[in-house]
């Protein structure tokens, strides 16, 4: 018998703190973890991938909790010389960090696929979840606003998510294809989980790969999704504004609305209590807990309250 095994559908600092729970309360081998990469960005001569690396710095154990991405007990030498060199300033990478985009780029260039790439650099972090890119081809998201498209990196942390939001647009997504053992995944997994990462630039890109979507929802009964939007806000982020941009409103009604084709069970939080009828009344089994995850204890209850959902 095959042994059993969870997929995660992520990405970003949401998406870490959830999976720092399940690993908190199950073995990380029992994890196969699908990763955004339309955040994905060249710098420097570098190839950056920022939803993989939280993820695989979480796992490893070495992420800086207190921003929630790179190294814990970082320096930032290199990136102050760059930093002249480039006349840039907007994008921050500590010295260990820029380490791994370096060895990433270098073995892209030998001709390594990205999931390859991702795999090695997880063993040599001691990573025993399998991390997996959406896709190994490049997709790059770009948020059209009134001054025209900037890519979503720039987005959130030059303009600090200010300009207002037009569309947003994943270029390349046309090429893009499920990394091989993705599909087959999604057929026998265990059960689902999509954290509670922005369901527009996190979720959806992921969504929008080729044959993606159409599995999930030929399994939706074993799909369950965390909301990150609480009281009409996130946690972090502007996904109530890319929300808004979509035609959704920015609530956990409104995260049901768009993952509506391939949810089963959706978890919103204990604050948003009086949404649960209307979620169950678009055919989604709603379960009301504590998302807000302020602390490990937090993380792990909600990782363990996911767990037990029995799906029968």
């Amino acid at each position: 018998m095959e042994d059993k095994f969870y997929l995660i559908l992520a990405g970003g600092v949401g998406a870490a703190k959830f999976i720092e729970g399940l690993i908190n309360v199950i073995d990380q081998q029992l994890l196969k973890i699908i990763v955004n990469t339309g955040d994905d960005i060249e710098l420097f001569g570098l190839k950056i991938c920022p939803d993989i690396d939280i993820i695989t710095y979480t796992l490893a154990g070495i992420v800086d909790k207190s921003k929630g991405w790179g190294f814990k007990e970082e320096t930032f030498n290199c990136l102050s010389i760059l930093k002249k060199y480039y006349g840039m300033d907007w994008f921050n990478a500590g010295d260990k960090d820029l380490a791994t985009h370096i060895f990433r780029t270098d073995l892209l260039n030998r001709g390594y696929k990205k999931s390859e790439v991702t795999k090695i650099i997880c063993e040599k972090l001691g990573v025993t979840s399998e991390i997996i890119p959406m896709s190994n081809e490049d997709v790059f998201t770009f948020i059209e606003t009134p001054e025209g498209k900037i890519h979503f990196e720039e987005f959130y942390i030059k303009y600090q998510c200010k300009p207002k939001v037009l569309r947003v647009h994943y270029m390349g997504i046309e090429n893009a294809h499920p990394v091989d053992g993705v599909l087959e995944y999604i057929k026998k997994a265990e059960k689902i989980i999509i954290c509670p990462s922005n369901p527009i630039v996190s979720i959806g890109t992921i969504l929008n790969v080729k044959n993606i979507k159409n599995a999930l929802i030929k399994v939706k009964e074993k799909i369950i999704a965390i909301s990150p939007i609480i009281k009409g806000l996130p946690i972090k982020g502007p996904a109530d504004k890319l929300l808004i941009s979509q035609g959704f409103e920015s609530s956990c009604l409104g995260v049901a609305k768009y993952y509506k084709d391939l949810l089963g069970t959706f978890i919103i939080d204990i604050r948003d209590k009086d949404y649960k009828r209307k979620i169950k009344n678009l055919g989604i089994r709603t379960f009301c807990f504590d998302t807000l995850m302020t602390n490990l204890d937090k993380k792990r209850q909600l990782a363990e309250h996911i767990l037990n959902i029995n799906l029968n």
